[in-house]
């Protein structure tokens, strides 16, 4: 069931997560540390919050019997058998998440058509909803954790959003320093948060066994008899319960499916599910327990180790989150949706372990403004779940598309669970769309805005491109005339970086223009990124003669470009030599000027010159010394 065939020292690559010869055991155990984090913290406040005043729960047993049916058979249908069963297999050479879904739908569909272009709004449009949530996971999940102490000791409720602010502050100020070593011990604290969260649910179940009879679906529908039409908006709290779903599978790339998998079925899955009904059960017994029945069901001596345990999962959670970030970050720039930015790598053995300054800053700025403005992790609910819930829509789209396209012997099956799936969506989708006015609105509008600014970028350049191929001059047609009447020549190499090889590149032009030289050797170089996530074909090279080539240098949306080493295996493949200290790269950098009635509306073409204008150089980006760089200058019009 696999969307498509790999090579298989690709697809053992993929397996193991690029992490080498590490065992089964070990993959499970990491992918426990970090895939699960979000999911894993839910139960800190989903069933407080099914409880709160403006949901009109009362907590006898019907209802909670309900409710935890509700929350079971969310987990199993969304999480278990949408994602971790069905959509995983979804994969890009081993790569998961909704833009490597996007890019894989898109490529079952004819180049440039109408339906590619719009899965790429649907597949950019659920990624921007799914940041827009993500950066709420930091804030509600630390938040949460440290109100434990106001059931330890009221006296210091005053202190939470600060220690918040505290820990979050320092969590992101570390990203620089990378998470190699502070990885090795993420899989042993979260598995024993799991542990925990399983005895003490076993624990309370003992004292309430009534609650195991929730998993009996009956209970899920005699909750919406009882509670008529407006019981569907209780949906809007068990969502918090799948928040992380859309998560696990966007990390699959690290881990690979298989350790995911058996970690989500015989270990993470029964220990949430435990502690719910644990939690339910304390409420059958104590109503009053509602106020926050995860610290209340811990014995008190074990309250303040509990919540420095939880602290620490929900940091790790964080983690998660914020790495998950920077990648998703990498992927949106290699496919051309945001501007090139500073990449930083934090270790020399996992190339997956990155650091991107400007959105780690960003999403610290975000997110402490979120502590700040909602103060409790109530009131951060009321936000949580909305765009989740329309990327989880999004998601099933999507599968329907690839399943339909690519899996012939199991579409059958998998078609009709998609309209299950979709009437799950759409239902968590109302729910939540409820909250907007209380405060929903702010991870849809980032959403929106961070939409805008992708769709933004990816449109200027285009626009871009389409200009600088109007004013060039046909490659064609140059090299011909230019040899009618030749420049003098020069020693060395020139390598022109180029995005349409079939023009004359405008630095070429420029250096003919006020330096009246050509090198002996020219190079016209293109640098692609493809809509795979591993290029198995890495340079194309194409003699033009009298000293000209034409090189294609390919590189998949989860690889970090070197162009001068890629460079270097020409030499293997043609009569091209590349000697570094008598090469000399030639890029040209534009300035874009905006006019109306051309391209975009003059806003955009204004917001589009502001994001060029702050990218990050192709040239460092792609890693080309700058000791053997020349740039000149363009000025266009869109």
């Amino acid at each position: 069931m696999s969307a498509t065939p790999r090579d298989p020292r690709n697809a053992r690559s993929a397996e193991q997560g690029g992490h080498g010869n590490i065992g089964l055991a070990g993959l499970i155990v990491g992918a426990i540390g970090v895939v699960f984090g979000d999911i894993g913290t839910s139960p800190l406040y989903t069933i407080r919050e099914a409880f709160s005043p403006h949901y009109g729960l009362v907590a006898n047993h019907d209802t909670v019997l309900g409710l935890l049916s509700l929350v079971f058979w969310s987990l199993m249908l969304v999480v278990t058998l949408k994602y971790v069963t069905i959509i995983m297999r979804a994969d890009n050479e081993g790569e998961g998440g909704i833009m490597a879904l996007m890019a894989l739908a898109q490529r079952t569909m004819p180049s440039g058509s109408k339906s590619t272009y719009l899965v790429g709004i649907l597949g950019v449009f659920g990624a921007s909803l799914f940041f827009g949530d993500g950066v709420i996971t930091p804030a509600i999940s630390v938040l949460s954790a440290i109100e434990g102490l106001e059931v330890v000791a009221p006296q210091l409720h005053s202190w939470i959003v600060p220690l918040t602010v505290l820990v979050l502050v320092a969590l992101f100020a570390t990203q620089r320093f990378g998470t190699a070593r502070v990885g090795r011990v993420f899989g042993p604290i979260t598995g024993l948060w799991f542990l925990v969260l399983a005895v003490l649910g076993v624990v309370n179940i003992l004292h309430e066994p009534e609650v195991l009879k929730a998993i009996n679906p009956y209970w899920a529908v005699q909750f919406f008899i009882n509670h008529s039409w407006h019981g569907i908006f209780i949906l809007g709290a068990v969502v918090l319960a799948v928040t992380g779903g859309e998560a696990i599978y966007t990390d699959m790339g690290h881990f690979g499916a298989r350790p995911i998998r058996y970690a989500w079925y015989f270990f993470v899955l029964p220990s949430l599910m435990l502690n719910y009904l644990g939690q339910g059960a304390l409420v059958l017994e104590d109503p009053t327990a509602i106020r926050n029945p995860f610290y209340i069901g811990v014995p008190e001596w074990g309250r303040i180790p509990m919540i420095v345990l939880a602290t620490a999962a929900t940091v790790i959670a964080s983690q998660a989150v914020i790495t998950g970030g920077f990648s998703v970050a990498r992927q949106a720039m290699q496919l051309g949706y945001i501007p090139r930015m500073q990449i930083k790598h934090t270790s020399s053995e996992a190339i997956g372990q990155i650091y991107i300054p400007a959105i780690n800053w960003s999403m610290m700025v975000i997110v402490v403004a979120l502590v700040l403005g909602f103060q409790t992790s109530s009131a951060l609910a009321t936000a949580y779940g909305i765009s989740v819930s329309m990327t989880m829509l999004i998601d099933t789209l999507l599968l329907a598309i690839v399943a339909r396209a690519l899996w012939p012997s199991w579409r059958r099956f998998v078609l009709p669970l998609c309209l299950l799936f979709l009437v799950f969506d759409i239902a968590f989708v109302i729910a939540n769309g409820a909250k907007v006015l209380q405060g929903g609105w702010f991870p849809v509008l980032l959403g929106v805005v961070l939409f805008t600014l992708l769709r933004t970028w990816r449109r200027g350049r285009t626009l871009l491109s389409e200009e600088l191929r109007k004013i060039g001059i046909p490659l064609v047609d140059f090299l011909p005339s230019l040899m009618l009447a030749p420049p003098v020549r020069v020693p060395g190499t020139a390598i022109f970086l180029t995005s349409d090889n079939s023009v004359v590149p405008q630095a070429l032009m420029h250096n003919l223009k006020h330096n009246k030289v050509l090198h002996e050797t020219n190079v016209f170089l293109t640098v692609e990124i493809l809509a795979v996530p591993y290029s198995h074909r890495r340079l194309l090279v194409e003699s033009l003669g009298d000293g000209f080539h034409k090189v294609r240098v390919r590189f998949g949306f989860m690889e970090t470009p070197d162009v001068p080493l890629a460079l270097m295996q020409a030499c293997d493949q043609s009569d091209l030599v590349f000697d570094p200290m008598e090469t000399t790269y030639f890029a040209s950098r534009e300035t874009v000027v905006a006019r109306a009635r051309r391209g975009m509306p003059v806003w955009r073409d204004r917001l589009f010159a502001v994001m060029l204008r702050n990218a990050a150089p192709a040239t460092g980006f792609f890693r080309i010394p700058g000791n053997r760089l020349v740039e000149l200058g363009a000025q266009i019009e869109i």
